[in-house]
């Protein structure tokens, strides 16, 4: 088997002082991140959509197989039908799918089957998850960590997306197979997030709720 060749790497080398002051600048910025479910429809750049989706493909993966796939929609017919979709499933998750413990949990959020949302955000993004590759003949290729991957991409995703002075939200309706049938999508190919992007409507309101703080996070073994 050909092995890569290997290149240099020399990440910029950083003072302790700037090291601890950027993290704690990214700390911050990232702190004030919220989901969002009041979008304004003021239309993107797709240029800004392209480098957030870089950005999320810039994350690890098992043997770097990159099992991942950023359906980037814009096209407002396509979201309506796909509003329509997502809104069924979701009816009916409220109204028998869902434990009573998780319908009490969600309560406080103000949540509900209505996704208006879809349609609003100029732009969609379904993450799908390749759970194996094919090749130019059909053939399967084996993916690795498949969710730890795409996991780490959608991350990428949501952090680039905040640092461009966007919103968005991790929607999971369930189940998300109309989401593959919609936008034709190969059977390789798994959905398993729809993110609404764009910037917050002007009368945009989110919970008050907080983070747990970096003790009830971490544990150190010093």
């Amino acid at each position: 088997m050909e092995i890569k060749p290997f290149i240099p790497y020399r990440p910029q080398r950083i003072s302790e002082e700037e090291s601890i002051r950027r993290v704690k600048e990214f700390c911050t910025i990232m702190n004030e991140r919220r989901s969002c479910r009041n979008f304004s429809n003021k239309l993107v750049n797709k240029e800004i959509i392209d480098s957030i989706i870089q950005t999320a493909s810039s994350a690890p993966s098992g043997a770097h197989k990159q099992p991942w796939i950023f359906c980037a929609i814009s096209n407002p017919d396509l979201k309506k039908e796909i509003r329509r979709a997502a809104e069924k499933e979701e009816y009916e998750s409220y109204n028998g799918r869902m434990p009573q413990d998780w319908l009490d949990d969600l309560a406080p959020l103000g949540t509900d089957w209505r996704k208006e949302f879809i349609e609003i955000a100029p732009w969609i993004i379904v993450v799908f998850k390749q759970n194996y590759g094919l090749d130019n003949a059909g053939n399967k290729k084996k993916h690795y960590y498949v969710n730890e991957s795409v996991g780490l991409a959608s991350g990428f995703l949501l952090a680039a997306i905040h640092q461009a002075g966007l919103v968005a939200l991790t929607h999971t309706p369930s189940p998300m197979d109309f989401l593959s049938n919609l936008l034709g999508r190969p059977k390789n190919e798994k959905p398993i997030l729809l993110v609404p992007i764009g910037y917050p409507a002007k009368d945009c309101m989110v919970p008050n709720i907080e983070r747990k703080p970096l003790s009830e996070v971490a544990v150190f073994y010093e």
